[in-house]
C-alpha cells in the first residue's frame, strides 16, 4: 500500500478515497462554481495538490458521465501529472472546454485519477519483418 501525502485547498469537496473492491481509479470534484458558456474554456481546480511516489505520475481523465452532465471535454484528453509537481501551490486542475452553457457546481465529481509507475526506459531495435501475420486495417479492431 502507497501512502500519498494530499493537501487540500478547500473544505467544501468531499476527502479523496479509495474504493477498494470497486475501481482503482479516483474521483475528483470541482473545488470551486465554475459557469461556461458553449465555446469558452476554463481550468477547474480540483482543490487538491498529492505528494506522488518517486517514479510515479497521475493521470487524469474525465469521469464516463462528464460529457452527459456537463456538457465539457477535457482539452488534453488525459492528463499527466508527475511526481515533481507538488509544491504547495500545486493545485490539480482540468482544463475544460464547454459545448453547451453549463455550470459546474462545488463538489461535482468531474474527473478521475490513478497513479501509474512511468515507462521503463526503451531502446528501439529496427529490422526488415516482426515475423508475425497481418491482421489488417488499424488498431485494435483489425478492421479498415
Amino acid at each position: 500500500m502507497e501512502i500519498i501525502r494530499i493537501k487540500y485547498f478547500t473544505d467544501k469537496i468531499e476527502k479523496l478515497a479509495y474504493i477498494d473492491g470497486k475501481s482503482d481509479w479516483v474521483d475528483l470534484r470541482a473545488a470551486k462554481e465554475v459557469v461556461l458558456k458553449a465555446g469558452e474554456y476554463g481550468l477547474i481546480p480540483l482543490g487538491v495538490a498529492l505528494e506522488l511516489p518517486e517514479g510515479y505520475e497521475a493521470h487524469v481523465v474525465p469521469r464516463s458521465s462528464t460529457f452527459k452532465n456537463f456538457g465539457i471535454i477535457q482539452v488534453n484528453s488525459m492528463g499527466i501529472i508527475d511526481e515533481s509537481y507538488c509544491g504547495d501551490n500545486d493545485q490539480w486542475h482540468m482544463p475544460a472546454l464547454a459545448l453547451r452553457d453549463t455550470v459546474i457546481h462545488v463538489n461535482d465529481r468531474i474527473c478521475q485519477f490513478r497513479i501509474m509507475k512511468h515507462q521503463p526506459k526503451l531502446v528501439f531495435q529496427e529490422t526488415e519483418e516482426l515475423g508475425h501475420a497481418d491482421r489488417g486495417g488499424f488498431g485494435s479492431t483489425g478492421r479498415a
